[in-house]
């Protein structure tokens, strides 16, 4: 055991490593839901004042009916560092009876045995309706037909855009505008982000969190030409495909000819006023509660492969090695119940069909307009697809990034890096 634990300081792991540590050999806490004055803990990577109270008020709530369970904490871990932080805790003597998941640490989570099956709880609770999970949002949590972790987020994302800065720029017709005319599509995004570059003193298009690093935000570009970072099976690199290529080709023009997306090294925030237009997910609009100038949201935009939307997830699942798993079971089932899942709304869009309704989100949503609502939020959660995963998910995605880093300057060879791309990730692919 010393040895592992040693291995265990290692922040180099991945979080299948480390997942595959914790679980081999080890016998995991009974879970019996006799105990009594039992106290839960889930970690979170949100310390919103706000989120943080209604997550103590539903607890609350499950508390008074149930009390065997004296206290259910939510424990902050920042995400840049969660999923190490995680994944240490459930290989030493400290797991969280539920955590929080990243979409793209789903496959390592759910195929290691960390996570206990959520379906009978689910399915037995007292109104749950658990068939109202749409089959779109469960699909990255399951495993032979089994539930593994609630997708308590199912946040689609739209391009925001500062109708202050586009007037300024004098832009002829806004992205909402485009939409209604079927002529949202890439390349008028692109002009129009060029536009506002070079007649104000802002910025135009920023990809929200990708700063040149996180690549796998860039899905929001490329699928609308039908390019993805590899198959569906996760088998076959998809980088150096043609519609990749077309498509990273388009993107590097449009920083290194057109400017009409920051360079690297440069940075613009469109929350503060700084850029015409920003790539992000739909819940980032609280940002925006101040009005801090008037703005709009639309869809992506439309490619040569249509229109293709893409959805950042998180799911909450139970520790197998938690000391209380059906208690913890049992706390999910009644947090991610019909009414519960309302309230979260207002954070997370949710994963019920009965809920993706624009009467229901707007309840929950003001800030949107029901066409918002119906356009980004509805239809996207229906026909947009995860963000990309693969097990082995922070290897392959440091690959990646290395890999793609020749990409980032003027003159570069968009079809060869591309190719190296592949070259880099094929082995990690087939593990």
């Amino acid at each position: 055991m010393r040895t592992r634990r040693l291995r265990l300081t290692s922040l180099a792991l991945s979080a299948a490593s480390l997942l595959a540590l914790s679980l081999a050999g080890c016998s995991n806490g009974s879970g019996s839901g006799g105990d009594a004055n039992v106290s839960l803990r889930m970690t979170v990577w949100s310390n919103d004042p706000s989120q943080t109270a209604l997550f103590n008020s539903i607890a609350a709530d499950y508390r008074k009916t149930h009390p065997d369970v004296a206290s259910i904490a939510f424990d902050y871990i920042p995400i840049d560092n969660y999923t190490t932080a995680l994944t240490t805790q459930i290989a030493g003597s400290n797991p969280p009876d539920m955590a929080w998941v990243l979409e793209r640490d789903a496959p390592d989570f759910v195929s290691s045995g960390a996570l206990t099956d959520l379906t009978p709880t689910l399915q037995k609770a007292a109104g749950y309706q658990y068939d109202d999970l749409t089959p779109a949002a469960t699909k990255l949590w399951k495993q032979g037909g089994d539930l593994y972790a609630y997708p308590f987020s199912t946040s689609p994302f739209g391009m925001f855009y500062n109708k202050d800065l586009l007037t300024k720029a004098g832009v002829a017709q806004t992205p909402d505008q485009l939409l209604a005319a079927h002529q949202w599509t890439w390349q008028n995004a692109e002009k129009m982000a060029a536009q506002v570059a070079a007649h104000t003193d802002k910025q135009g298009l920023v990809v929200r969190d990708w700063d040149y690093k996180t690549w796998v935000q860039l899905a929001g570009v490329w699928r609308g030409w039908g390019a993805d970072a590899w198959s569906a099976d996760g088998k076959t690199c998809g980088f150096d495909s043609p519609q990749m290529q077309q498509a990273m080709a388009f993107l590097h023009d449009a920083i290194f000819q057109d400017k009409a997306l920051p360079g690297p090294g440069e940075t613009a925030d469109f929350f503060a006023g700084e850029s015409g237009l920003t790539i992000t997910q739909i819940s980032r609009a609280t940002l925006l509660a101040t009005h801090p100038f008037d703005w709009g949201i639309v869809p992506l935009p439309s490619g040569p492969a249509g229109a293709s939307q893409v959805i950042g997830q998180a799911g909450i699942g139970v520790m197998t090695k938690g000391s209380h798993k059906q208690q913890a079971a049992d706390f999910l089932a009644y947090f991610s119940d019909a009414a519960n899942s309302t309230k979260l709304a207002r954070y997370f869009p949710p994963a019920r069909t009965s809920q993706l309704t624009t009467a229901t989100l707007a309840k929950a949503n003001p800030m949107f307009t029901p066409q918002q609502l119906q356009d980004v939020v509805i239809d996207g959660i229906k026909t947009g697809s995860v963000l990309p995963s693969h097990k082995n998910s922070a290897k392959i995605a440091n690959l990646v990034q290395n890999a793609l880093d020749p990409m980032w300057k003027s003159g570069a060879d968009v079809d060869a890096v591309l190719s190296g791309v592949c070259k880099a990730i094929a082995p990690a692919l087939s593990e």
